[in-house]
């Protein structure tokens, strides 16, 4: 996989190796042979017989997924609507702290059908507050879905819940879902991850967004140094503008997911854009 957090939040039946002030070494969670996810033990439950997840090459390598490998879940009729697959207590993903910084997840889902997809965090003791589900809004191709967990910060979670196909209206069919690249926002391989990623320090506007050429950045502060980097974490553009307003060319880029950080001073705000 190629994505957003090449080691997951974000991103489903996969697990958020994207979360907290403390972070586990096992994120992002992207199924790939040299990174997390493809050999973690996934409990699958609810789904009837349980078909066991599978890891399997990219189905849909024409939209912002190109990953490699990707997580599978056939979500069956005879499945209860909340079937899902979970990773172990500590396992996979270890343990981390859910903080103000790093409290949205990420994760890319591709599906035949409209229905919720669901992300929860439990506790070692089994305490959790409960799924936030949110429904997709494109099918057959890969779309990128982000989860607010801002109500969960402060709490010690060692365990990721995932629910692909959350559909109270019951299925008619069994479901085929792919998943992938589950991360936290701020949590992308190559970068930092430390504190001075403050999301509220500094702000700045960039627009068209999806874009096919050019984004504009307009920044209320005079801007030192902006990046652009893949779902890998590889920068892909590097400026170092004067002023508080740049435009820059996407056009020759991939179509997908970017990560764009500003920086001014000592503080770095990073933001998602899609290249179409």
């Amino acid at each position: 996989m190629s994505l957003v957090f090449r080691h997951l939040f974000t991103a489903l039946c996969v697990q958020a190796g994207m979360i907290g002030g403390i972070y586990a070494q096992n994120v992002p969670i992207d199924f790939e042979e040299t990174g997390n996810g493809a050999t973690w033990i996934w409990t699958v439950f609810e789904n009837d017989s349980n078909p066991a997840l599978e890891i399997v090459e990219n189905p849909d390598m024409s939209g912002i997924n190109h990953s490699s490998t990707v997580a599978k879940f056939t979500a069956l009729t005879t499945g209860n609507p909340w079937s899902g697959c979970e990773s172990l207590h500590g396992g996979g993903i270890g343990q981390f702290i859910m903080d103000s910084s790093t409290s949205s997840i990420n994760i890319m889902v591709w599906k035949p059908v409209i229905s919720d997809v669901g992300i929860k965090l439990v506790r070692s003791d089994n305490w959790s507050l409960g799924e936030i589900k949110i429904p997709n809004t494109k099918v057959n191709e890969w779309e990128l879905l982000t989860f607010d967990f801002s109500a969960h910060i402060g709490n010690d979670y060692d365990q990721i819940v995932i629910f692909p196909d959350f559909d109270l209206n019951g299925r008619t069919a069994d479901n085929v879902i792919y998943f992938d690249n589950i991360l936290g926002l701020d949590s992308i391989p190559g970068t930092d991850n430390a504190s001075t990623f403050e999301l509220s320090s500094i702000d700045f506007k960039m627009y068209p967004n999806p874009t096919n050429s050019f984004v504009n950045i307009v920044s209320k502060v005079s801007i030192d140094a902006l990046s652009i980097r893949n779902l890998l974490g590889e920068i892909v553009l590097s400026e170092q503008p004067i002023g508080a307003s740049l435009s820059v060319d996407m056009s020759q880029m991939d179509s997908g997911v970017y990560f764009v950080e500003v920086v001014s001073g000592n503080k770095t705000v990073r933001k998602t854009i899609t290249k179409e």
